[in-house]
């Protein structure tokens, strides 16, 4: 009777002392995420009940096992799974704890100064996404290191191990160059501020929003709602657009095909008054003149301003929509047209050209004169 009484009172005791203690914890942390709203330290560390749960469920049953004497013949392998699900759990809470706090920092950075400089906020929540993934990272390798030393056989490989790390550096470098390239490349972007999470970008032709940045790769989601994305070290090695570098305030331009008479002023007055009752203009600028002229039209272009990219390319959209509208309504003959008559030269000595087979109209009258009344 002791020897079930045993096993089932320690077991059961430290499993329910492990899911105690993590609801107390848990009810603590949910009172103080009551009372301070400011941060969302508190709420975020509710997070990482799980891992804490199983980290004191595998301390106490690590520290009370040898009181079960249970399965004696296998107590080497019992206590090294235990130390396994020790080092795990530690290393899961470890991660939710490290996110937590770091999130945290930048909530309360990104409040402080969203309105002042929303440029530099980007650039932050860049740099922590990324250091939260290295550390992530770094913890899980480190884990594992921690749980293979746990078995001798691993301890007893060691020294050869560090013997060939040289050789086995020098191939794996040679093994992983892109991977080693894209990874440098992320830290470069991280804390160069070359781009940043929230960026207005143009690569290879599409216009889309910097999405998410990894040490390996970066996502763009497009205007249409499309994802590409790309490795880092493209950003590093090649060209590309950052709408969102330095001040958000950009210019841009509309452009129209018309004809030779067209209204040049009153267009200037209509691109005023269009500008004016569109929000997204800034009213920085605005301008129209003749850029270029062909035997047939004028190209006009239009300049105007807003205060980023979405909003500039709402501007552009309206002048262009509502310019054609007016031009169309109020000045047709402003428009594009194609001649297919033969041109009317102007008269020379008298004589006037009809436009039907070249023959002076002087002369047809004299070869037919018109018909006398009766």
């Amino acid at each position: 009777m002791d020897d079930v009484l045993r096993p089932l009172i320690v077991v059961g005791g430290s499993v329910v002392s492990a899911l105690l203690l993590g609801w107390a914890t848990d009810r603590l942390l949910r009172k103080a995420d009551q009372r301070h709203h400011e941060t969302p330290l508190w709420g975020l560390l509710r997070r990482a009940r799980v891992p804490y749960q199983l980290l004191l469920i595998a301390v106490l049953l690590r520290a009370s096992y040898d009181e079960t004497r249970l399965l004696t013949a296998h107590d080497v392998a019992v206590g090294r799974a235990l130390t396994l699900v020790l080092i795990g759990s530690a290393a899961w809470m470890a991660i939710r704890i490290a996110a937590a706090v770091v999130e945290t920092s930048y909530t309360r950075y990104a409040t402080n100064h969203r309105e002042r400089d929303p440029a530099r906020v980007r650039r932050v929540r860049t740099q922590v996404t990324l250091i939260r993934r290295v550390v992530s990272a770094v913890v899980g390798v480190v884990a594992v290191a921690a749980m293979l030393l746990t078995f001798p056989a691993m301890r007893a490989a060691g020294a050869s191990l560090l013997a060939s790390a040289g050789i086995l550096g020098i191939v794996a470098g040679v093994a992983a160059q892109s991977t080693l390239s894209n990874m440098f490349a992320g830290l470069q972007i991280a804390f160069g501020d070359m781009v940043r999470i929230g960026d207005t970008v143009v690569v290879d032709g599409e216009w889309g929003t910097v999405e998410e940045i990894t040490l390996t790769f970066l996502t763009v989601r497009t205007w249409d709602e499309r994802r590409i994305t790309m490795p880092v070290s493209y950003f590093t090695s090649k060209p590309f657009e950052n709408w969102s570098r330095g001040t958000p305030q950009m210019t841009g331009t509309v452009f129209w095909h018309v004809d030779h008479s067209a209204p040049l002023d009153a267009m200037r007055v209509k691109l005023r008054d269009i500008l004016r009752e569109c929000p997204a203009w800034d009213g920085r600028a605005c301008n129209l003149t003749v850029t270029d002229s062909t035997p047939s039209t004028l190209e006009v272009r239009a300049l105007v301003t807003a205060k980023d990219a979405d909003d500039i390319w709402t501007v552009r959209v309206e002048v262009r929509e509502k310019m054609m509208r007016f031009l169309a309504d109020e000045h047709p003959y402003a428009l594009p047209r194609v001649n297919t008559a033969d041109a009317v030269p102007p008269p020379r000595d008298g004589l006037e050209i009809a436009p039907s087979d070249g023959v002076p109209a002087a002369r047809r009258a004299h070869a037919h004169p018109p018909r006398q009344p009766r």
